[in-house]
């Protein structure tokens, strides 16, 4: 059975064709625009990305070939939180409001001076930032309340394409984990929607789909939009990070990936919602009983290679990695706190004044010896996810575009002292969607059970002991440094420009 996967992400949208062992026999890949109409702002247009779903998907059907196997399931992802309003026709207001919008930085310091944000994060372990739901209705409300008025629906970019595709305006339990389910009835928590004053506009809200209610019958105009055959049914995965981890083989407490993508979005697995300790990340239902993901999407990634890559005058990512690792770990070198997002950073604290510095500067030190340094820091935050989350780990599976450098997967696992995997798959979103896909209409009893079948790793990194040694000190030394920029306003440019105090949760 040929299952066509849907990859609807921020930057990239990708149509994937599996075949019944689990194989990449397709794949169509369109890039995307997002619109920056004032600094902090982040967002797309609605339509646009829905016309890059349809050429995607053509261009992967296009490659089957007459003799092909038919397609016989369509399963979806999408970036996740985010606000994609649309009216009673199900058209779009105005432009989808994206997860990495910051517009609302503000409020967020409001909520977390009145103690909202802590008091939700005690509900069901997810701490809000500027581009979820609560946080873009709560400005639109301040700021543009006649787009609410003139909106029924407040989607996520998955519940845009399932409404595209199906007629069905729904959210999946993973999109809606944050900020407002309750993970033990599965449905809206209502003390949290009037925490953060949403209450007026709880109509908004979609209907929370249960497990068993992700699937449902493409529609006439959407099949033939799309080349496929009318009545082909439809499965709402996961969002992108969920999925992503499902398509990595991570569906047991214990495991843990990393997207080294446009976030750095590292998760763990664990078997209830904890709601203990300084409140940090996202609680995310992960589609299996008594299994939860934390999960901790950055604002800042493999941007900040590129970032790095204009700065030092090299030719991208790839070049700066040749650059990086020219050099060896050891003490004296630069060291980076990696926080390039204009809207801070979300993961595993919340700040959105965050911003980026190298530290320990001298003559001695080279371009090298600064590409190397931002390598270092993305990877200890990669660490600083995985300590947040309070799991013990015993395998970091990594994937995203940064996973294709052998050196910079072998240089995670010394940072973290954990064992590093990558993938045999390259497009593990849409792995996710399949596997999910597989367990929705009934060809494999679980997600464990899919995983088991069909995810095959091929790479492996082990700690070197003395490099990881190296990295404990260096750590320690990160997040002394990071507590110093923080209580310092981060720069002089923020200290002094009236940005409101960060929040403390």
């Amino acid at each position: 059975m040929a299952v066509l996967t849907i990859d609807v992400g921020t930057s990239v949208i990708k149509s994937v064709v599996f075949d019944d062992r689990g194989r990449e026999t397709a794949l169509s890949r369109i890039g995307t625009d997002v619109l920056r109409p004032r600094p902090g702002w982040a967002e797309q247009d609605m339509d646009a990305v829905w016309d890059a779903v349809v050429r995607t998907v053509r261009g992967a059907l296009s490659q089957l070939g007459p003799g092909g196997e038919p397609v016989r399931l369509l399963s979806f992802t999408a970036q996740g939180d985010g606000c994609w309003l649309v009216d009673a026709a199900g058209r779009p207001t105005g432009p989808a409001v994206l997860w990495s919008d910051g517009r609302a930085a503000e409020l967020l310091t409001r909520w977390a001076a009145d103690g909202v944000l802590e008091r939700a994060y005690r509900r069901n372990g997810s701490l809000t930032c500027s581009g979820m739901p609560n946080a873009v209705i709560g400005w639109l409300a301040a700021h543009d309340p006649g787009r609410l008025e003139r909106s029924r629906t407040a989607l996520t970019a998955a519940g845009w394409l399932f409404l595209r595709l199906t007629g069905v305006t729904a959210i999946d339990a993973s999109d809606a984990s944050a900020p407002f389910l309750d993970h033990a009835t599965g449905g809206y928590d209502p003390e949290i929607v009037d925490l953060f004053g949403t209450g007026p506009y709880a109509r908004l809200l979609p209907r929370v789909l249960g497990e068993h209610e992700r699937l449902a019958e493409i529609t006439s105009h959407a099949a033939t939009e799309l080349g496929l055959p009318a009545g082909l049914p439809v499965v709402m995965a996961p969002y992108d990070i969920a999925a992503t981890a499902l398509g990595t083989g991570v569906t047991d407490p214990g495991q843990a990936c990393a997207v080294l993508g446009t976030t750095l979005c590292t998760e763990t697995v664990t078997t209830a919602v904890d709601t203990s300790g300084e409140p940090c990340g996202i609680t995310i239902a992960h589609g299996a009983p008594g299994r939860v993901l934390r999960a901790f999407p950055t604002l800042s990634g493999t941007e900040v290679l590129d970032w790095a890559s204009r700065l030092l005058g090299v030719q991208g990512p790839a070049a700066l990695g040749e650059l990086a690792f020219a050099t060896e770990p050891g003490p004296g070198g630069p060291a980076f706190l990696p926080y390039l997002s204009p809207a801070g950073e979300r993961a595993p604290f919340l700040d959105p004044r965050a911003r980026g510095t190298f530290w320990g500067l001298s003559l001695d030190h080279t371009p090298a010896h600064l590409a190397r340094a931002v390598f270092e820091g993305l990877s200890l935050v990669v660490r600083d996810c995985l300590a947040a989350s309070g799991t013990r780990v015993h395998e970091l599976r990594l994937c995203g575009g940064g996973a294709a450098s052998d050196r910079w997967c072998r240089l995670i696992a010394d940072v973290t002292g954990v064992p590093t995997a990558r993938s045999a798959d390259t497009e593990l979103g849409a792995k996710g969607a399949f596997l999910t896909g597989l367990v929705v209409s009934g060809a494999e009893k679980s997600l464990r059970d899919a995983a088991a079948a069909h995810v095959r790793m091929r790479s492996r990194w082990e700690p070197d002991p003395g490099r990881a040694a190296h990295y404990d000190e260096l750590y320690a030394s990160f997040t002394a440094w990071r507590a110093a920029a923080r209580s310092l306003g981060w720069s002089p440019a923020t200290a002094t420009a009236g940005v409101p105090e960060a929040p403390r949760v």
